[in-house]
């Protein structure tokens, strides 16, 4: 019997709170999204949770994510945005940048990390995702480098080891991802959190021109195109494949190959990636080595 390519590859989604999903995840409609946990978790070993992106994580919940799902289950939790965005956001676009005082702030961070606190031992990755850096907000790949270099420095220094998490970044400026980035990561004990997304390189080109540098784990999310284009065709109903990658078998080779040996990888797909993330899932569990 031919082995799945990716059987060794935990396989899970960007968030999981979709009522479209009843009949083919859940089997009923849930009163609040954590209730879904327990059924989700029985058919997948893992997920991200999105929603810390916006917010910082709250102790109860966290709990309650913990007791939902069962020992092994494992979480991949944004970082708030409050820790990764270079200025504060305004709803006037033409008004003048204000930075942001916790961009990259040790103490910010340790309070998203005293939050998520009861998931503690069962998150994969923390991941610190960054949006499109033009000039304005970040000068170039050498700043940012510098900048993440010692926000890795405080967090070793100021959080103890028993709070800390394996931490990831996903950087969506193309032209930062050179050779020299993926050495400091590694360098630095920060784990790369590849993006199958519009505008940044594929994953299997990553993986041919800089595989040799990734470090003992990493994220895959698989992201998709033009959010607004798959939206008007699947209406908000992420139940079927409305935009079927043609190519998924070389994604899922380059994945396989970040896999082999002891590196941990483990991949979130979004709905938006090809309409569906619970089928774009079967599709991948379904590809033969």
């Amino acid at each position: 019997m031919s082995a799945n390519l990716l059987e060794r590859v935990p396989l899970g989604t960007c968030s999981w709170n979709y009522d479209s999903w009843i009949g083919l995840v859940y089997s009923r409609k849930e009163p609040y999204s954590a209730a879904y946990l327990t059924e989700y978790s029985s058919r997948y070993p893992t997920v991200e949770v999105d929603s810390w992106f916006y917010r910082m994580p709250d102790t109860q919940d966290a709990r309650e994510y913990r007791e939902r799902t069962p020992e092994g289950f494992t979480f991949a939790c944004k970082v708030s945005e409050r820790v990764s965005l270079t200025h504060e956001r305004s709803r006037d676009k033409g008004a003048p940048l204000i930075p942001n005082p916790d961009f990259l702030s040790a103490s910010a961070y340790d309070e998203y990390l005293r939050g998520l606190a009861p998931l503690r031992d069962r998150v994969f990755l923390a991941e610190l995702e960054f949006e499109y850096l033009n000039k304005q907000k970040m000068p170039g790949v050498d700043e940012f480098m510098k900048r993440l270099g010692a926000f890795a420095e405080a967090v070793e220094r100021e959080i103890p080891r028993e709070r800390r998490v394996p931490l990831g970044i996903e950087c969506r400026n193309a032209n930062y991802l050179t050779r020299e980035y993926f050495r400091f990561l590694k360098d630095s004990g920060l784990s790369h959190v590849f993006s199958e997304k519009i505008y940044l390189p594929r994953v299997h080109e990553l993986v041919e021109r800089h595989g040799d540098l990734i470090g003992e784990r990493c994220a895959v999310r698989l992201l998709g195109g033009d959010r607004k284009a798959i939206e008007e065709k699947t209406k908000g109903e992420w139940n079927r494949l409305a935009e079927p990658k043609e190519d998924l078998r070389r994604t899922a080779e380059a994945i396989a190959e970040l896999a082999r040996g002891s590196r941990l990888v483990q991949v979130y797909v979004n709905n938006h990636f090809e309409g569906s993330a619970p089928l774009t899932i079967e599709r991948l569990r379904s590809l033969e080595a």
